[in-house]
């Protein structure tokens, strides 16, 4: 939990997790932020606010983006979890 002290609440670190999640992910399928945006159904710039932490997403955007990205849910909220696994298994055959 963040300390009081530093002027960062436990959900502003928790969407910056996220977002950093979402883009490391984003650039591993080599997507950019349109590409996520349409196959997922959201607005580029949704995605962009998403990435930046500055939106939090809901459990239906969890699913939709973790479909679009090749991986579960879980694993994306794994990466958030701990940031130090950066390597969650994709599903199905692989990255493309």
């Amino acid at each position: 939990m963040a300390s009081r002290n530093s002027g960062i609440s436990r959900n502003e670190t928790m969407q910056k997790r996220f977002g950093e999640a979402v883009r490391m992910l984003r650039l591993k399928r080599d997507l950019s932020q349109e590409q996520l945006g349409f196959e997922s159904g959201y607005h580029r710039t949704y995605i962009s606010q998403l990435e930046r932490g500055l939106k939090n997403p809901s459990l239906n955007t969890v699913f939709d983006l973790a479909k679009v990205l090749g991986v579960s849910p879980s694993s994306l909220i794994q990466i958030i979890e701990d940031p130090k696994s950066k390597r969650p298994k994709a599903k199905g055959g692989g990255n493309r």
